[in-house]
């Protein structure tokens, strides 16, 4: 197949894919083959290539070809497209990917190692470089160690492909939106032992925000050595720059969601920060290793390791988070001079350094009827977080006293004037201490068939050390997973799942003895069903998440964290994908109820969602593609069940045309630019919904 091509439908099945199953798509003796262009592989989230409809998890995929349909241009559009999955939390954003998981943030990671931490001191990965991405739901601590009961987000890397594929692509967009890229693989001898990949892209843009632009140049090559079936090796350089501003302006509650005392809205695209003032740059170079041996017909060894430099340098100034009716008012109700508001100014520069290794042997073989696949790994990771900052809160404002001191930086969130702000001598500056943390885990985890039974067990142990400045903390946890699926002969596959999470808590009980990890307990059941009269598939899943010690919600103010804090989520998630004919459609579907430690839904979490996509590649007119989708999101919560966001419903379209090497594709999200808020918070600062955005994209294949 074509890296860039897919033959006959080449469909990435987003939601439901598995490990290369060919469906018919009529009568069985007519069968057509579908060549699924996203599956597992053992860098996956699962590291196993094991198909997902014989794994008792909840897994999405959006392959590839899901990725360029649906005309993602950043990596939170990808799963704008998944049952459970809040993709653009905080709508326009350009600091980072802000994605929820069965209403929980999550971890990233890339290539089945963690690649992010904390936020603001690396770049964001940028979609053009990775094959698929994929969202392991639930805890995955058996396999990751530290982490969310949610679960984590796992994007692959483009690697070297042995078949020669290049391209060429140019986009055109709105907001001045202007990319070059390339993407070229295959081997570099006859016997293909070295293969090698180059991906390269240079964006210049625009943004929904005024003054708000973004430059980022990337840089992608992979080699990998190939002597003997045995044995496979790969590297990979990645270097990405960033030179931008910030995309979020925390608007006022007043004026957004609700109107401000002079009924007036502010504008989506308004800019609350200052040209002379803002900027947030970032760098980051990391290495990575892949490399696999396989002794003998059992026994096989695998290993994954990175090496990470990056940082980031931000400055911003935003409206102050005074909040609902405590704002700047005048006698009549106003706001202070009918919208002049108060500004909080920042900045930091901020690193992250990592160096990562995970070592796995695994095992094929059977004893008895049971066939088993065991995988034995060590994992270790070495994180530095820094940070030096400075900050001048709500200059001119006393937030205890509604004083208003001195108004010369405000800004009038109506008229946005710039140029005032304050001198470098009266900020107030803070330098922190690095933080480093280091984790060490074993694992053990077994993949067991028998007839139409699939069972899996696993357990892991983990020590982690956080060091900051003077002081340190020690962590341990043991987690667990089993879970079993049974398949039956008509398509029918019911399953079963447990799971556990911990991640450390920094700090103590008052007592000197450090606080206990936050606990993440899942039950799952469902069904997976694939038909075998018409080609689709389809998932069912009820999970219920409970997360322990948390803060305690009846403390008092200034008291030690006593852990007693519980919360749970429960919900359900239906994802399917049916082809009929030169017709795919993809469909999603989730609801949640959740509650916070403190009896509040959670904040930011939709509690219904669904989406549709549609993609059309008539047979009789070769070469045209046409898709469409629907993405609904319910009402949210601001975390105090004071603030509602009201729901929204988008729609995004896809036409193009391919002939010969060259590929013409229109893509338009949010196509009827509705505007909307993607969530308010309680401190009283909402963040406007990514505007209509057109894309042109040229790709000339060779």
């Amino acid at each position: 197949m074509s890296l860039f091509r897919p033959s006959v439908l080449a469909v990435a099945v987003g939601s439901l894919l598995t490990s290369g199953y060919t469906l018919a798509q009529s009568a069985p003796s007519e069968i057509q083959e579908i060549q699924v262009t996203g599956q597992l592989s053992r860098y996956s989230a699962l590291k196993s290539d094991t198909p997902i409809m014989e794994t008792a998890r909840s897994v999405s995929i959006e392959g590839l070809q899901d990725i360029i349909d649906k005309g993602a241009i950043t990596l939170d559009d990808v799963f704008t497209y998944s049952s459970g999955v809040y993709g653009k939390t905080y709508g326009f954003a350009t600091r980072g990917d802000w994605v929820k998981v069965r209403g929980l943030d999550v971890p990233q990671y890339q290539d089945s190692l963690q690649s992010l931490f904390g936020n603001y001191n690396n770049t964001r990965p940028d979609v053009y470089t990775l094959e698929q991405v994929e969202v392991l739901k639930g805890p995955a601590s058996v396999l990751y160690g530290q982490g969310s009961p949610g679960g984590i987000v796992n994007v692959v890397s483009k690697l070297p492909k042995a078949e020669s594929a290049h391209e060429l692509l140019a986009e055109l967009g709105s907001f001045d939106r202007q990319q070059l890229a390339f993407d070229s693989t295959g081997a570099l001898d006859s016997d293909e032992q070295w293969l090698y990949r180059a991906v390269g892209v240079y964006r210049d843009t625009d943004t929904q925000v005024d003054q708000v632009n973004e430059n980022t140049r990337v840089f992608a090559p992979s080699i990998t050595w190939q002597p003997n079936q045995q044995t496979r090796v790969t590297a990979l350089l990645n270097r990405t720059e960033t030179d931008s501003d910030v995309g979020a302006q925390f608007l006022p509650v007043y004026g957004t969601l609700l109107p401000a005392p002079n009924g007036q809205f502010i504008d989506n695209s308004t800019y609350t920060g200052d040209p002379d003032f803002n900027y947030y740059d970032t760098e980051t170079t990391s290495l990575t290793l892949l490399a696999e041996h396989q002794f003998n017909s059992v026994w096989s060894l695998e290993l994954t390791s990175r090496y990470t430099d990056a940082k980031a340098d931000y400055q911003q100034a935003w409206t102050a988070f005074i909040g609902g009716d405590r704002y700047v008012r005048n006698a009549d109700g106003s706001l202070y001079g009918d919208g002049l508001v108060p500004r909080s100014f920042y900045g930091s520069k901020s690193t992250s350094e990592q160096a990562a290794l995970d070592a796995r042997l695994r095992a094929n073989f059977q004893t008895g009827a049971l066939f088993h696949e065991v995988l034995i790994g060590t994992q270790y990771q070495d994180v530095t977080l820094g940070e030096s900052g400075f900050y001048d809160y709500a200059r001119g404002y006393d937030v205890a006293t509604g004083t208003v001191l001195d108004d010369s930086t405000w800004i009038n969130v109506f008229d946005p004037q710039y140029g005032n702000i304050p001198a470098a001598s009266e900020f107030t500056y803070a330098v922190s201490p690095d933080s480093t943390t280091e984790d060490l885990g074993l694992y053990i985890n077994d993949q067991i068939s028998v007839g139409n039974w699939r069972i899996t067990a696993g357990v892991r142990f983990d020590d982690t050390e956080t060091r900051t400045g003077t002081s340190s903390q020690s962590d341990d946890a043991v987690s667990t997973s089993v879970g079993a699926l049974y398949q039956f002969d008509n398509g029918l596959s019911p399953y079963v799942s447990f799971a556990e999470s911990f991640d450390p808590v920094i700090g103590d009980n008052g007592n000197g003895e450090p606080l206990d990890p936050q606990e993440g307990e899942q039950w799952e059941a469902g069904f997976k069903y694939q038909p075998s009269t018409f080609p689709a598939m389809f998932t069912l899943a009820y999970f219920d998440i409970t997360q322990t010690n948390l803060n305690d919600p009846s403390a008092l103010v200034g008291e030690y964290q006593q852990q007693r804090g519980e919360a749970s989520i429960t919900g359900v998630e239906l994802e399917g994908i049916v082809f009929m004919g030169d017709l795919s459609l993809e469909l999603n579907a989730s609801q949640l109820d959740t509650e916070s430690a403190e009896g509040y839904r959670l904040a930011s979490v939709p509690e219904r969602q669904a989406s549709t996509w549609l993609t059309w590649r008539p047979g009789d007119f070769e070469g045209f593609k046409a898709g469409a989708g629907l993405r609904y999101v319910g009402e949210s919560w601001d975390g105090t069940d004071q603030l509602r966001t009201p729901s929204y419903t988008l729609g995004d379209l896809m036409v193009g045309y391919q002939t010969g090497p060259w590929d013409l594709t229109l893509n338009a999200r949010n196509v009827a630019d509705k505007e909307f808020q993607a969530t308010c918070l309680s401190r009283g600062d909402c963040f406007p919904g990514e505007a209509r955005s057109v894309v042109g994209r040229v790709r000339y294949q060779f």
